[in-house]
């Protein structure tokens, strides 16, 4: 458990249900192991940034409410109680060996601009240069529910790609991903995923008891996260000492590691790469201008490709980069405001609407999902019978039979309406 870890600096997620027992009060148990593990991480001179879920829950323990809240009053009530009480047990803990933590809280909003970003990143930088372990949490105090993070598995993926960590951690109460239901005796733990493999057909889609994500959610971020060249692990935060196993043993330890891409994104495409949800407006592209954006070489947003500006934004906005249809091919950082950028639709030698160094094309990854899809739906159906499969056929050309005789029906009832002598 000594020997020097290939590591420098690691992101550490904790889920609620890790942190918290069946009543919904804290494990002060898990925390003080977990707690005592980081410090032995530390000592071995590894950078610990840790991201904690547990306010809510922990708040939710300490009162007994007689009348009825909205969702959103409940948060802002339980996550004021229990993050008090969540970060001065961290304290404590850290305390017993000799090591200072900082509370970092967020909220998605304050994450928009590229300023805030790195105000944010410059805050957590200087922690770690004193030996400081920050603790970072959504404020859900000031959260609502359109602003807010999909869970704190969202937030562990964008604090790792902001500190450019080594490796996220992503620590659930189950293994990792299973190839069938985690209850079935036959599943087993998909050790390693490489950024071709498909998972789509294994991930359960039921939430954990206390947290707002579920393990859709964890391959997704760990997903992105490999993709911008940081390696994930999803492993049981209930297991005895797992975080020195997954550091110093992660061959020999059961849990899923999504291997980080060699691609290695700069620091701004990867705080745009987690910023689409603040997207201001979308810059339509003609069908050359998509063709180039998403041909090998690398090529910003000309005016002279742009056909359509939808909705208004201001310079160093966030926007999407969408083809004629709106199908959104990429994201970016925008040079001109909505009002400037129509202006300049359609010229020839301006600066780049989006320049290349702040664009980040998301259609490869929607593409390989569909293929990954495509992989699916395609071994489901080498499952099915010859029977089955003339039986579906049958039914799709009956369908499409039945659609043109009502297209062919209509255009005669046109016709019939029609002026002969109009062109």
């Amino acid at each position: 458990m000594s020997r020097k870890s290939a590591y420098h600096r690691i992101a550490v997620k904790i889920g609620s249900n890790v942190l918290t027992r069946a009543d919904g009060t804290l494990d002060v148990t898990r925390m003080s192991s977990l707690v005592d593990q980081i410090a032995l991480l530390y000592r071995q001179g590894i950078e610990v940034i840790l991201i904690s879920s547990g306010a809510v829950a922990s708040g939710r323990s300490e009162l007994q409410l007689s009348d009825k809240l909205d969702s959103v009053e409940s948060r802002q009530l339980f996550s004021a109680v229990g993050q008090a009480k969540l970060i001065n047990r961290y304290y404590e803990l850290f305390r017993d060996h000799g090591i200072a933590v900082g509370q970092v809280l967020t909220t998605k909003e304050s994450l928009a601009t590229r300023r805030s970003y790195l105000n944010q990143r410059g805050c957590m930088r200087v922690m770690l240069d004193h030996g400081v372990v920050p603790i970072v949490n959504e404020n859900d105090t000031i959260s609502v529910t359109e602003l807010m993070f999909t869970d704190n598995d969202e937030l562990s993926g964008l604090v790792a790609t902001m500190m450019d960590v080594d490796v996220l951690i992503i620590l659930s109460n189950v293994d990792g991903i299973y190839d069938g239901p985690p209850s079935d005796a036959g599943s087993k733990v998909i050790r390693r995923v490489e950024p071709s493999m498909a998972l789509e057909e294994y991930i359960q889609t039921e939430r954990s008891g206390f947290g707002r994500g579920g393990m859709q959610t964890k391959s997704r971020i760990a997903r992105k996260v490999a993709d911008e060249g940081i390696a994930v692990i999803i492993a049981n935060g209930r297991k005895e000492d797992i975080l020195l196993h997954v550091v110093n043993e992660p061959e020999a330890t059961l849990c899923t590691l999504f291997v980080a891409s060699e691609a290695n994104a700069s620091s701004v495409k990867k705080w745009i790469a987690h910023s689409d949800g603040f997207a201001k407006g979308v810059i339509r592209l003609n069908d050359k201008a998509v063709e180039v954006v998403l041909g090998e070489k690398a090529a910003s947003i000309l005016p002279i490709g742009v056909c359509a500006i939808d909705g208004d934004f201001e310079k160093d906005d966030i926007v999407h980069v969408a083809d004629a249809q709106g199908n959104v091919i990429g994201v970016g950082r925008t040079a001109y405001d909505s009002m400037e950028a129509r202006q300049a639709i359609g010229q020839h030698d301006r600066r780049p609407i989006v320049h290349y160094d702040y664009l980040c094309i998301v259609y490869r990854i929607i593409e390989q999902t569909n293929m990954r899809k495509s992989r699916i739906a395609a071994r489901s159906a080498a499952q099915l019978g010859d029977e089955r499969i003339n039986s579906v056929l049958c039914a799709v050309a009956n369908e499409a039979e039945a659609r043109i005789s009502y297209i062919l029906e209509a255009n005669q009832c046109d016709l019939a309406r029609m002026n002969p002598d109009d062109p």
